[in-house]
């Protein structure tokens, strides 16, 4: 495949297709303003943390089935490099894949959704889905996806997930408002989909034909306040006033080893292996 690509040709849903020009907006959007920067400086640091964790050291050939990150920060593909992985990329913005791709030369970037990968069974040693699959319009979309990426693992290929984590309070909250208001106001600056809590998170990754190893939740800042003082922070405050509030938002990822740690975690996360069953 072509360091930036499209998906093979073939009948695409309509839906897909408009998922696809919408996202290709909000991809442009946020290249040309750069808007919380270092929020994502604290967010790209908590995955990174996930993947070192998680990552088997023996993955060469790893899939990211989205590059916003990359596109708008330095998203995950500097620790991912580290490990001497080829790293794959997908977007379905076509915004988003030309920019992470100009910004990481070493990424082979395609322009595709996850529910319908341009990539042949068993093509990759692990993937990395950061919180993809929390943006369709329905619950039935995420087990198309984790269907998809069961495929396109080889047997002993291993996932890493995240999605927003249902069983904190203020994400249940606002899956249950209008979601115009909430984007009206900035609270939700792009669209959020259905998504689930660990258990049924472990659920669906079951029914894909994973095997689950492990599950926590991660981002335990209070994040509809940390993201606005973030901004404040980086207009008005130097270098070393933004390091350390990145030290104090990082502190909150303590919570993770508490029983409490799904009411506080922002998103859910599984690490996931898809069986080898020859072996």
């Amino acid at each position: 495949m072509s360091p930036l690509s499209s998906p093979p040709a073939g009948e695409t849903s309509a839906t897909q297709d408009s998922d696809a020009v919408y996202w290709d907006g909000v991809g442009a959007a946020w290249q040309e303003r750069r808007p919380q920067r270092l929020w994502r400086r604290h967010s790209d640091a908590v995955n990174a943390a996930l993947i070192a964790r998680w990552l088997p050291q023996g993955a060469r050939r790893v899939l990211e089935t989205d590059l916003f990150g990359e596109a708008v920060s330095g998203g995950l593909a500097e620790v991912l490099g580290v490990r001497r992985s080829v790293l794959f990329g997908i977007d379905a913005a076509a915004s988003t894949a030309v920019a992470a791709a100009r910004r990481h030369p070493g990424l082979r970037a395609a322009i595709a959704d996850v529910r319908r990968l341009p990539f042949a069974d068993g093509s990759f040693d692990a993937v990395v889905s950061n919180s993809t699959l929390d943006h369709f319009h329905a619950v039935t979309d995420i087990a198309v996806s984790l269907a998809e990426l069961a495929r396109v693992l080889r047997p002993g290929g291993e996932l890493i997930l995240t999605l927003d984590n249902l069983a904190n309070p203020v994400i249940r909250l606002r899956s249950l408002l209008p979601l115009a208001p909430l984007r009206a106001t900035g609270v939700v600056p792009y669209h959020v989909g259905p998504t689930l809590g660990p258990r049924d998170t472990a659920a669906y990754l079951r029914t894909a034909g994973f095997e689950v190893l492990e599950m926590t939740s991660i981002l335990h800042c209070p994040r509809v306040l940390a993201v606005p003082v973030a901004g404040a922070v980086e207009r008005l405050a130097g270098r070393a006033v933004q390091d350390a509030y990145l030290r104090l938002l990082g502190c909150f990822e303590s919570l993770a080893y508490l029983p409490s740690r799904h009411l506080t975690g922002h998103f859910v996360a599984a690490h996931a292996r898809k069986p080898d069953h020859g072996g």
